[in-house]
């Protein structure tokens, strides 16, 4: 029997990488529970309204956030505050499939613009690994906003 996940990061500013990570992605950013969100609605506004009408201190607003695949399809997201930082490269990372059913040049161009878009988002280009046929098609490594490690692959 297979289980679904939530890939859960540790992080200092859950919002922003929620924010990041949903746009990386297409996924969205959920509204408070029992709310609906109207047609442009910041879901980050509508969970302040949420927090601050259940009492939570202002100070605690930030000390979570999700990102979900709006099909359901894919994992959810959860972003939780902490206290260190990121001391050393991550040992889970995720691969974001950019360029599916490409090869060659075509494949790293569709990356390439993939890598630009992100980095228009707060990401950081790291390096880009060239196809290496048979065992690789090519891919650019990135680091989120908060330096998490992933590639476009």
């Amino acid at each position: 029997m297979s289980r679904t996940i939530q890939v859960t990061f540790d992080a200092h500013d859950p919002e922003t990488l929620s924010r990041f990570w949903a746009d990386a992605m297409g996924y969205v950013n959920p509204p408070p529970p029992g709310r609906e969100l109207a047609p442009g609605q910041d879901p980050f506004d509508a969970w302040h309204d949420f927090l601050r009408d259940v009492g939570v201190p202002e100070s605690e607003w930030n000390s979570a956030s999700a990102a979900q695949d709006p099909d359901g399809d894919g994992p959810r997201l959860f972003f939780q505050r902490v206290p260190e930082g990121k001391t050393a490269k991550n040992r889970v990372h995720l691969d974001l499939r950019a360029a599916p059913g490409l090869e060659g040049e075509e494949r790293m161009a569709a990356l390439e613009a993939e890598c630009e878009r992100l980095v228009g988002l707060g990401a950081s280009r790291v390096e880009r690994r060239e196809p290496a046929p048979p065992m690789s098609a090519g891919h650019i490594v990135m680091t989120d906003p908060e330096g998490n490690e992933f590639c476009l692959d």
